[in-house]
């Protein structure tokens, strides 16, 4: 599954790389342009504090560990690879 890096040209003090998967980028699109600036923001913000536990874990189809975590009325599903440095949001949710 393709996916999409959504942080800024500066890199951050973690060195972790927030990536958005289609899905995540398909619900972004749907958004109006100062919504999606905030989402992106917010996605940059979870890479920023990659060791954050989320609201609840849950898991994936292939057994990793997910968690979920409820940011300015979205929720976010995302898992880290600690390994590469990279923040994987599966999906985003307006609740």
């Amino acid at each position: 599954m393709p996916t999409y890096e959504c942080s800024l040209a500066m890199p951050e003090r973690t060195g972790y790389t927030s990536y958005l998967s289609r899905e995540a980028v398909a619900f972004l699109t749907l958004l109006p342009k100062k919504k999606q600036s905030l989402v992106l923001d917010l996605a940059d913000q979870i890479a920023r504090q990659p060791f954050q536990i989320g609201d609840y874990p849950t898991e994936d189809a292939v057994g990793r560990k997910v968690e979920n975590l409820l940011l300015d009325g979205f929720l976010f599903s995302f898992w880290v690879d600690h390994a590469v440095h990279e923040v994987h949001i599966s999906e985003i949710v307006k609740v």
